[in-house]
């Protein structure tokens, strides 16, 4: 009797249990089946739902609900707090299953090559998104005594680390965050956040919603230079072309050209400088030097030698995010990605047999979230056409309660699918004590015990 296709997937977020659903949905569930395991070095799944989405997007992290069940499919298990290159490696992975799929994301800060990023006070975003979403792996304070600070970058990241550093500890408190963030956020000394973007509104990578929410805090006040809407022919070309672009454009426009209100707090989104160095003094930021720019006719930027010194005592750079390198998997330092061809990986111009990427691994931490689900579909659909052609490896131990033997025998304290339904009930538990939906546990030690199974 042929047995199901068995599938290990490296990373539980939303690209990997998109991968997941894919399987399932495909013919090779029918005859003889597929079966799925997830493993995620958290001890909790859904990833940058959980520990990469700002606390006051209640709608994204609603995507956890389409997330939750594909989970509760029979044919997947998850084996949360598994570190893959330490508690399981490549060669386990194949001797347990007839193909792998990675699925690790991106968690890292993307450098960014500028004196002085080095700081005392210079940040990487990544690292302060892991601060106020709970995540376990992080310090449990974060510096918030500057008044005046710096984001560089226009993309998502940056304004939800403007709108945090903005609002007030008390406007996030319904959300999920922890004690020790409300206690962080409550100290929290800014009253001028400073966003800049080297080019200009029609290049700003702000989805439009998440644009618009920044003015909906009655604590503050969006400002934009009217002398920073400017368009050349590319620009111009570019909100012709996508509907976004234009909706992005036309909001900063009407902040533009609004009177400057007396919110509190001051959110100032600047266009058209280019960091050009961290200024400090006694290894501390006291200031951001930029360098204006000025279209080049296609929707690019030249530098035009006029420079500013923004008085500012911190710097947030959200240049984007970067994956780590997987052991015994190639890696593309520049790009940060596992190299691929439709999803298969590829060492020395050859797929390497039974080994695939999905998700920002596999092309850089671009697009939204629901983007990895085209990832995921096309890397599934190569994954069962090589399993039709006969090139997947054969595994030598492909029973269901091998990997479990072997997560036992190394002592790994692994958390499950039912642990999951255990953690999340002590989370709502906690937030329903505060009138709030939950509070999200932040140490890894009080999830692994919120998550065991009941003892006697």
């Amino acid at each position: 009797m042929p047995r199901p296709l068995r599938v290990a997937i490296v990373g539980a977020g939303p690209a990997g249990i998109y991968a997941a659903d894919a399987l399932l949905k495909s013919e090779a569930a029918a005859d003889p089946g597929v079966s799925i395991d997830l493993f995620e070095r958290m001890p909790a799944p859904f990833g940058l739902i959980r520990y990469g989405v700002a606390p006051d997007h209640p709608r994204i992290k609603g995507i956890i609900t389409a997330l939750h069940q594909v989970l509760d499919k029979p044919q997947i298990r998850l084996f949360g707090n598994v570190d893959y290159g330490t508690d399981i490696v490549l060669d386990d992975l194949r001797a347990f299953y007839d193909a792998v799929i990675f699925s690790t994301g991106a968690t890292a800060d993307r450098a960014l090559d500028i004196p002085g990023i080095e700081l005392d006070g210079s940040y990487g975003a990544a690292d302060f998104v892991s601060w106020y979403d709970g995540h376990p792996d992080v310090p449990r304070t974060w510096p918030l005594e500057a008044e005046k600070v710096a984001v560089l970058g226009v993309g998502n990241v940056a304004l939800d680390v403007a709108r945090i550093l903005a609002k007030t500890a008390d406007e996030l408190l319904p959300t999920e965050i922890p004690p020790n963030v409300y206690e962080g956020l409550k100290a929290n000394k800014a009253l001028e956040i400073h966003v800049f973007g080297r080019r200009g509104p029609a290049q700003a990578k702000f989805s439009p919603m998440e644009l618009r929410e920044l003015d909906h805090s009655p604590n503050i006040e969006v400002i934009v230079n009217p002398e920073d809407i400017d368009y050349d022919e590319g620009s111009i070309e570019s909100r012709r072309s996508n509907k976004q672009v234009d909706m992005v454009a036309k909001t900063l426009e009407n902040w533009a050209i609004r009177d400057v209100g007396n919110r509190p707090h001051k959110l100032f989104l600047h266009f058209f400088e280019s960091p050009a160095e961290v200024v400090g003094e006694d290894g501390k930021v006291v200031g951001l030097r930029t360098e204006r720019t000025e279209l080049d006719g296609t929707g690019n930027v030249k530098g035009t030698g006029e420079f500013t010194t923004w008085d500012v005592q911190a710097v947030y750079r959200a240049v984007g995010y970067l994956s780590d390198e997987l052991p015994k998997l190639p890696f593309d330092i520049g790009s940060g990605t596992v190299p691929d061809e439709g999803g298969r990986v590829i060492e020395g111009g050859e797929h390497m047999a039974s080994t695939y990427v999905t998700g920002w691994i596999r092309r850089g931490p671009v697009g939204l979230i629901g983007h990895t689900k085209g990832d995921a579909n096309e890397t599934v659909a190569n994954l069962l056409e090589d399993h039709r052609e006969g090139r997947l490896l054969t595994p030598s131990a492909p029973e269901e309660a091998a990997v479990v033997a072997h997560l036992r025998d190394k002592g790994v304290e692994y958390t499950t699918w039912e642990g999951w339904y255990r953690l999340d009930a002590a989370e709502r538990a906690l937030g329903e004590a505060e009138g709030r939906e939950r509070v999200k546990i932040v140490e890894r030690e009080g999830m692994l015990r919120a998550s065991a199974e009941p003892r006697g």
